[in-house]
This record gives structure tokens, C-alpha cells and sequence, in this order.
């Protein structure tokens, strides 16, 4: 009998039907960010074993919006927009192991089901949420790229609206912010078919871009709201001090992590 195919589910004899190919999949996409400070003992309560808080400024989060299309090696899907094209929005935190500082997404909403799979293999928490964006143009009333240029955002999750923005550049800026610029740090965690068997996956995992390319950063300023929401958390990351906003288009290519260990984190 032939084996079933596929990267993902659903498997079949030709594996045309998974939700998702094997990597590398590849990125373009506008991303606006805002960075803020919040209560670092919040923060502390998202990160599970053996991670710890960052050393400087613990508090410190990222509410990214991002605007993607994606593809795999051979590109077709960019010809089939729906399979290419998607939105998110995401929350991450800076934390420690081992001596070596990383970024941790804590809490991640997107609009499409490939995405949530890819998601599930590479350990971010993603939901489905419905994100919406101002995306930049260089004719008619949508915003150029230039100062004072500006760009809303929300995000929505079971009907509920979660986080709102505004954000107005300034100027062209050296980076994209600093709350996101390391590699991350996730668990990719299932529990056991067996009631009382805890996790039959338990790993700590370390994963970024194994190729990226961008352009122009520019820094300005956010008007940033967050909502309480009966099965979300994202508000708990309160708003404590302003830092700053940040546009960006980009391209990134993702393939693959390593195993940093597994079976610690204590996880229920």
C-alpha cells in the first residue's frame, strides 16, 4: 500500500490537500509596530520554565501588526491570492536563557487557518482574530511614506475589539524597534491522548529568519488603546509608558529551528 503524503494535515495519497507545504516558506509584508512598557511582573507570568525575564528592561512589549504575503519555494501561491495572503497581529517580550536574551510571542491572532497551522509547528500561540491595517500607496488619499504620514490598526477577536492604534511617522529611524529583535524563544506543546499523561510534547525551541531583507525603517509616535475581552489577556499587558511607533516592509525566509530541550517547562 503507498504511503500518505503531505507536510501537514490532512495527509493523501498525493499530499495535495495539506493545509500547509514544507518549508522554507517565504515573506513580504508591511509591519507596524508599537512599542511600550508595561508591568514587568506581567510579563513574568507569560514565561513558563526555564525562561527567564530579560535583564534590562523586563517590561518592555511589542504589539505588532503585520500585513503578509507568503509562499512557498515555488511561489505558485502568490498566483492564487488566497492561498498567499493573510493578516495578523501579534504581542512579544524580550526574556532570558541561559544568558542569551530572546524574543517571546506571547499572544498572536491571524485571519487564516495555513497560518495557524504553520503556527502550531513553530510554537507560536496563534488564534484566529480578525486584524485590519492602513496600507501605504503613492497615489490617491492613502498615506505615503513620510513624515507625518498615518496608518491605523485594530484587532478583534471574537467580536470583540482588542487593540486599536494610530500611528504618525516622524522620521527615518536606524531600526525597527528593539522589543523583537532577537531570536525567539517558543514551547511547541500537545498533550498526551491519554487523560493524566501530561504533555506527549514538550519542547523549547529556537527559531528566526534563516535569510531577511527590508526596507527603510521610520520611527514616529502611537496612539494605542487595549480592550478587555472575556477570553483574551491582551489587555492584562497594560499600558504603562509609551516608548515609540515604527513602519516597515520586509522579506523574510523561514526554515526550520533547533531543539534548546525539552520535557521542562511545567506546563499543564
Amino acid at each position: 500500500m503507498p504511503p500518505v503524503r503531505g507536510y501537514f494535515h490532512p495527509k493523501t495519497a498525493s499530499g495535495a490537500s495539506s493545509l500547509i507545504p514544507s518549508p522554507p516558506w517565504r515573506y513580504s509584508g508591511d509591519l507596524l509596530t508599537v512599542e511600550y512598557r508595561t508591568d514587568p511582573s506581567r510579563v513574568r507570568e507569560l514565561l513558563p520554565e526555564p525562561l527567564e525575564p530579560a535583564d534590562e528592561d523586563p517590561g518592555a512589549v511589542a504589539l505588532i501588526w503585520a500585513d503578509w504575503q507568503s509562499c512557498s519555494t515555488s511561489g505558485d501561491e502568490l498566483l492564487d491570492p488566497v492561498l498567499s495572503q493573510y493578516r495578523e497581529a501579534f504581542a512579544v517580550v524580550r526574556c532570558s536563557y541561559k544568558g542569551q536574551t530572546y524574543t517571546r510571542c506571547v499572544y498572536i491572532w491571524v485571519d487564516k487557518d495555513f497560518a495557524i497551522a504553520r503556527g502550531l509547528h513553530q510554537g507560536y500561540p496563534k488564534k484566529l482574530g480578525s486584524i485590519h491595517q492602513t496600507r501605504p500607496h503613492p497615489y490617491g488619499p492613502a498615506p505615503r511614506i513620510e513624515a507625518g504620514a498615518r496608518f491605523g490598526a485594530t484587532l478583534a477577536a471574537a467580536d470583540r475589539r482588542l487593540a486599536q492604534a494610530v500611528v504618525t511617522l516622524r522620521e527615518p529611524s536606524e531600526t525597527n524597534g528593539f522589543v523583537n529583535g532577537h531570536p525567539m524563544a517558543h514551547h511547541r506543546w500537545l498533550p498526551s491522548i491519554e487523560k493524566g499523561k501530561g504533555l506527549a510534547l514538550d519542547e523549547l525551541i529556537e527559531s528566526g529568519a534563516a535569510s531577511f531583507e527590508g526596507g527603510q525603517p521610520w520611527v514616529g509616535d502611537a496612539e494605542l488603546e487595549l480592550f478587555e475581552a472575556p477570553t483574551e489577556e491582551l489587555a492584562r499587558l497594560e499600558i504603562r509608558e509609551p516608548i515609540a511607533a515604527y513602519y516597515r516592509q520586509v522579506g523574510v525566509v523561514w526554515d526550520g529551528g533547533r531543539l534548546l530541550e525539552s520535557g521542562t517547562s511545567g506546563a499543564e
